[in-house]
């Protein structure tokens, strides 16, 4: 049996976010530095459609080979699809592909240069993601649309686990899971239950809390924080506000290696952003001076700023 690589990315996507993932491949392949390899995983109905991702670095999966964990009916009043993702993401370490790999959604976009050290404080060891988020938790539209239920599911997994629920460190996604980690997971957490992944999901499913907080309660040893790596825009509010303070790609950059417009306010992405043609960094995809408007089609961005002028008008006359 082939030994699994140190290190390497996974992708879950499926024919919907089919444009989105040929994004995220191409600024993949453009920003790759060491040939770090990426395992996509698809339905076997979509095996065909992604075939064009193949390459010495791309291997394609049939998500048929989870099928033993996957569920055909809702979880916790979520679609199969989104809980079979997340299943999909804690199982990927039994295919014994990689020792350690980083989870990255089809809507994100590389927009610099990587490489496996970025990801991993040492050969064994991957660099967690741990924060509180708390500038979200006082973002009054974020509160109210996303926080109150998230900070209640994720203090169910830490009650789980009798740990102290006054501080609980995780984070939303793109993170590295051990397969180290999410095998003692299984074994020690798991399997006395006689759960599988489904059942915790069916608990709180937040598969990243899943992981993070085992972590901390059984492997702190190979903790070693850092602050995200993707810059996620979880509303369209923090967008605009981005884009209002002239806020380029070049400037995001300084501080992560991709980004994310959550894709339920931003659906049409341009498969190439439009100022990394001809531009000064010999024909990147993206410019030093690019706008995150890039991002957004005319039409849906005229739309985000006229909501935005709508709901400070209506607050100024309120008070």
């Amino acid at each position: 049996m082939t030994s699994p690589l140190p290190f390497a990315f996974l992708l879950k996507s499926y024919s919907h976010d089919f444009e989105l993932a040929k994004r995220m491949v191409d600024s993949f392949s453009e920003f790759n530095q060491e040939g770090i390899h990426l395992f996509v995983v698809v339905p076997e109905s979509d095996m065909s459609l992604f075939s064009e991702f193949e390459s010495e670095q791309i291997s394609l999966i049939s998500e048929n080979r989870f099928s033993e964990h996957l569920v055909d009916t809702e979880v916790h009043d979520l679609r199969p699809g989104y809980i079979n993702q997340e299943i999909i993401k804690l199982a990927f370490w039994e295919l014994n592909l990689a020792q350690n790999y980083f989870c990255v959604d089809s809507d994100a976009e590389f927009i610099r240069p990587f490489s496996v050290n970025d990801f991993m404080f040492d050969s064994q060891t991957p660099y967690s993601v741990l924060v509180q988020d708390l500038e979200l938790a006082v973002e009054p539209q974020y509160y109210s649309q996303y926080w109150k239920n998230r900070e209640v599911e994720i203090g169910r997994i830490a009650q789980l686990m009798e740990m102290d629920t006054r501080v609980v460190l995780t984070c939303h996604g793109h993170t590295v899971f051990s397969a180290q980690v999410l095998q003692s997971f299984v074994t020690d957490f798991l399997s006395p239950r006689q759960w599988d992944y489904r059942d915790a999901l069916a608990y709180s499913p937040y598969e990243f809390s899943w992981y993070n907080l085992w972590l901390q309660k059984t492997h702190p040893e190979k903790i070693h924080p850092r602050e995200p790596w993707i810059k996620v825009f979880h509303h369209e509010g923090q967008y605009l506000d981005y884009l209002a303070h002239q806020v380029t790609v070049e400037d995001l950059a300084r501080g992560y290696l991709g980004v994310v417009i959550n894709s339920s306010f931003a659906r049409e992405l341009p498969n190439t952003p439009q100022a990394g043609a001809g531009s000064d960094n010999g024909g990147s995809r993206t410019s030093k001076g690019a706008s995150l408007a890039q991002h957004l089609s005319y039409g849906e961005l005229g739309t985000l700023i006229a909501a935005k002028i709508k709901r400070t008008a209506r607050n100024k006359f309120h008070h």
